[in-house]
């Protein structure tokens, strides 16, 4: 958390929440000023060359623990493209990209992953100037649905970037009076602890989204999601079987191994601004929704973009 933020407001910790003080209308941090954007972007924002491979990406979320990558040119920073952790699942996991890993290289995966992450990367990035507004960003992410948005300056050059995560900082501990139930997905997609690493990046990929819970004998056990998965593509033996050719073997990995922490959890009551509080105090980007022990939806970073929207 940069200074900015953690500062915005003054905070105390209650039974793992962080609420503010004074009740705040979240709305009142909604900035129409010019170049305010700033205030809330990660300016420590890192880029890779088109240049770089497919695993390089992978190695380069993996070891930064992000979702997604600017894709700038080396010498100049100049703005190329943007890859995330969803494309790099496509392109692995059977979706269209996919098809790039069948046509260009013969279904051959270990050449696959080495080859240009310009041949995956989303070359029409939604981008923003610098000097535009945090209610610039909120519209432009909810009407282009993305995640996250780079910030150039006049020349196109790279300066911060701004993702789902950031807003949710506005509504952190503020009492909004808006409940989990109104903005969670109540159709959630579940997927058996024995599943493969492979089927459940096509079920992401299918389906569009970046996690999955775990369900067995109905009680959730946890949930994985398209960074666990690169995490495991760019760490320890799995990163081995790629480079030596056992790339196949990689997504016959149970998803059951993916899961590395306890199960965080809401109730449809929360106040938006209690479970934002919690999801950033514990570093999650979703929280399931609990009832007597049954999942009855998923809260993610997506949904509070929505909330602040209303």
């Amino acid at each position: 958390m940069n200074n900015q933020k953690a500062n915005a407001v003054s905070k105390e910790v209650r039974g793992g929440y962080i609420r503010n003080q004074a009740p705040l209308d979240f709305k009142s941090r909604i900035s129409e000023h010019q170049g305010d954007i700033m205030t809330i972007a990660s300016k420590d924002v890192v880029t890779i060359p088109p240049t770089m491979s497919v695993i390089g990406a992978v190695k380069t979320m993996f070891s930064k623990g992000f979702r997604r990558l600017p894709i700038a040119d080396a010498g100049t920073n100049r703005l190329k493209g943007i890859v995330t952790s969803q494309d790099i699942v496509d392109f692995l996991g059977g979706g269209t990209r996919h098809l790039i890993v069948k046509n260009k290289f013969k279904g051959n995966l270990l050449a696959a992953v080495n080859g240009s992450i310009s041949e995956i990367m989303e070359e029409n990035v939604v981008c923003m100037n610098e000097k535009d507004s945090i209610k610039d960003a909120l519209n432009i992410m909810i009407k282009e649905n993305v995640g996250g948005i780079p910030i150039t300056d006049g020349d196109t050059r790279v300066k911060a970037i701004v993702s789902e995560r950031d807003f949710m900082f506005l509504i952190s501990g503020v009492m909004t009076g808006k409940t989990v139930n109104e903005y969670m997905s109540k159709d959630v997609v579940t997927a058996p602890p024995d599943m493969t690493v492979g089927a459940a990046a096509k079920s992401m990929v299918n389906n569009g989204f970046r996690r999955l819970p775990i369900i067995r004998d109905n009680v959730l056990i946890g949930i994985i999601t398209a960074s666990d998965i690169l995490r495991l593509l760019g760490s320890g033996e799995m990163f081995d079987r790629l480079v030596t050719g056992n790339a196949r073997e990689v997504f016959e990995v149970p998803i059951r191994t993916l899961i590395k922490r306890d199960v965080l959890f809401t109730t449809s009551d929360v106040d938006i601004g209690e479970a934002a509080s919690l999801m950033l105090d514990k570093n999650v980007g979703s929280l399931p929704v609990l009832e007597d022990g049954e999942l009855k939806g998923i809260i993610t970073e997506r949904d509070f973009v929505r909330a602040i929207a209303d």
